[in-house]
């Protein structure tokens, strides 16, 4: 037997070079098929944002016409606007604070037709020919409101951020009749939060204010 039929007999055949081996078959599909996975995952949240947004630029939107402070405003709006971004971002009243959001602290508190109401939970659309009356709104000219000057006698208010709430509930308070004692006005003021602390300063402001001190 010839060396060269010895070593054909004993040596594995070879695979041709441009046959793929099955493992670097199923490596290569492996890492095709996550290419395409990914790009699956870059690719949805891109037309998911691309459709969100259109659905934004889409959102219904009203026609409301209401008088803030005496002036009459007609506004169109995105149904889902809260009167508190009417006031501040439409109409530049930015006496009413963002506090909680969530109607909670009491700072975004207006009258609406008289009555206290949380503007960050009420929403504009429903408001047509209503009568608001925010914290730049009580004031007549240079003459402060008597809880206003009642605020600044008794040292009511430190950081501030929650005044033009306190002051706004406390007029409510008045108009409603709510102050006929201390324990009273701390009821139906207990809607407004001082983060400062003021609570006892605020209801002798109040009492201040009806001249029962």
């Amino acid at each position: 037997m010839s060396t060269e039929t010895s070593e054909s007999a004993t040596s594995p055949p070879t695979r041709p070079p441009s046959t793929p081996s099955r493992r670097t078959f199923i490596a290569t599909t492996s890492a095709a098929g996550g290419v395409i996975a990914a790009g699956g995952l870059v690719a949805g949240p891109s037309l998911l944002g691309a459709e969100e947004a259109a659905a934004a630029e889409a959102s219904p939107s009203s026609h409301v016409s209401l008088t803030v402070n005496g002036e009459r405003h007609s506004v169109t709006v995105d149904n889902r606007t809260s009167l508190l971004d009417l006031l501040r971002e439409h109409l530049g009243l930015t006496g009413s604070k963002k506090g909680c959001n969530a109607g909670a602290c009491g700072a975004c508190t207006v009258l609406v037709d008289g009555r206290r109401v949380n503007s960050c939970l009420t929403l504009a659309v429903r408001l047509e020919g209503a009568e608001v009356t925010t914290v730049e709104g009580l004031a007549e000219g240079d003459q402060l409101h008597p809880l206003q000057q009642a605020f600044i006698d008794q040292d009511a208010f430190q950081c501030g951020y929650c005044t033009p709430g306190q002051i706004v509930s406390g007029v409510g308070c008045i108009q409603e009749g709510h102050t006929g004692s201390a324990e009273e006005i701390r009821e139906w003021m207990s809607g407004n939060i001082c983060r400062c602390g003021c609570y006892v300063k605020i209801v002798r402001a109040v009492e201040q204010a009806t001249g029962r001190k």
